[in-house]
């Protein structure tokens, strides 16, 4: 126990007891001995009075001292975010089970949360909605019905809709164009796209009729257009557009000087996995990163860092969707689908900008 209060005042964990810093929670607790209970540094109980104040390295070390756990902050139990990622990483796995799409009172049910509660935990840990990952997920598996050779009315109802009426209200906006094109390869879809330089050497900048859909890096523009091809392979391809410089220039523009953003449409296609992934991409500020464990883990999926580098890997927006901002945990730079030094050139100029 601290015998005098200006020696525990003295410590700098004390400040981090009285800021309650998230940050330190897990290097320390520390206890109270008029209270008997031992605390995490962020807890939200009354600072207390610091010569009442002992620290503790372990969870063990504290019991073992006669204190027990606080019943606000739960020493004893995994941190908030933690057991907060867990709950929606459950619900998201009802949800991909799901022939029809859980309703919100049951998901938060099952979490054991309010409905009102449970809307913004999922929120704050996927960046969307229920209902929105309930749509990425449905969307993916009429991707998925299309593409293995499902009739359209056979792929609406094995991807979970309960009406085709319910689906082609929506179908634009899943799947990029009607069903039966996306089933054709989207062998009506019209894709303007034209190549040219950059700074980081050959771009390539595509654009359907809902927006950007592919911006690809790279030194051989022919390799680009093979590229472009194989991802839109019944597709009508036109470039060399009339007006569509215009587009071309604000990307390049925005990959010389990434902090700009880019003020176009994008057309992201993707799972409903890669969807959550790609989304938590974009909430990264110009000039910070995140490591793959770091991005599994916001999105309620911990366990998926493979699965977060596979869908970076697949991610066909170039610095639109900013994957070079994902880093190793050590920090260090990893692979990066258009080159590990593009990845760094690219991190250098946000961090000088």
């Amino acid at each position: 126990m601290q015998e005098h209060p200006e020696t525990t005042a003295a410590d700098p964990r004390w400040a981090a007891v009285v800021a309650r810093d998230p940050a330190a929670d897990g290097s320390f607790l520390y206890s109270v001995k008029t209270t008997g209970v031992y605390c995490r540094p962020s807890c939200g109980a009354r600072t207390p009075r610091p010569e009442n104040v002992a620290f503790h390295e372990t969870r063990a070390a504290a019991e073992a001292a006669g204190f027990r756990a606080c019943r606000r902050c739960r020493p004893d139990e995994a941190p908030l975010a933690e057991r907060q990622a867990a709950l929606v990483a459950q619900a998201c796995r009802a949800i991909d089970r799901a022939e029809q799409a859980p309703s919100l009172d049951d998901l938060a049910r099952e979490a054991g949360l309010s409905p009102h509660h449970f809307h913004r935990v999922f929120k704050a840990v996927t960046g969307l909605t229920p209902g929105a990952y309930a749509a990425g997920a449905r969307a993916g598996r009429m991707r998925g019905e299309l593409e293995a050779g499902a009739g359209v009315t056979e792929a609406i109802y094995g991807a979970g809709f309960n009406s085709s009426g319910r689906f082609y209200a929506q179908a634009d906006a899943l799947l990029g164009m009607t069903a039966s094109d996306y089933r054709a390869g989207g062998t009506r879809a019209e894709i303007r796209f034209a190549v040219g330089q950059c700074s980081l050497g050959a771009i390539l900048v595509a654009r359907s009729e809902r927006g950007v859909c592919a911006i690809l890096l790279g030194d051989d523009p022919d390799a680009l257009t093979r590229d472009l091809q194989d991802r839109f392979p019944k597709a009508r391809l036109v470039g060399g557009h009339a007006g569509f410089e215009a587009t071309v220039a604000k990307v390049v523009g925005m990959v010389e000087q990434p902090k700009l953003g880019l003020d176009l449409p994008l057309d992201v296609r993707g799972t409903a996995f890669q969807q959550r992934v790609w989304q938590a991409l974009q909430a990264i500020p110009a000039g910070r990163t995140a490591s793959y464990a770091e991005i599994a883990m916001g999105i309620g999926a911990p366990k998926a860092v493979r699965a977060v580098a596979g869908a970076c890997a697949a991610n066909a927006l170039a610095v639109a969707i900013p994957c070079h901002r994902v880093v190793r945990s050590d920090g260090a730079l990893s692979g990066y689908r258009w080159g590990v030094e593009r990845k760094r050139a690219l991190l250098a100029r946000e961090k000088a900008g």
